[in-house]
């Protein structure tokens, strides 16, 4: 059960680093994506929650 859900976590920080790569935010005004980190650890951090429901 752990390593589903640190997998679920760690695709998650993967997802959210691409979603900052291919869409991101430009400008700095996007709270969650304007910073590559932030946007990783959204990603886990839903990842986490996703993975840990089933």
């Amino acid at each position: 059960m752990y390593i589903k859900i640190m997998i679920g976590s760690l695709v998650g920080g993967a997802l959210g680093l691409l979603y900052y790569k291919l869409v991101g935010c430009s400008n700095g005004s996007c709270p969650i994506t304007a910073k590559p980190h932030r946007a990783a650890i959204y990603g886990a951090i839903l990842g986490f929650m996703i993975s840990s429901s089933f």
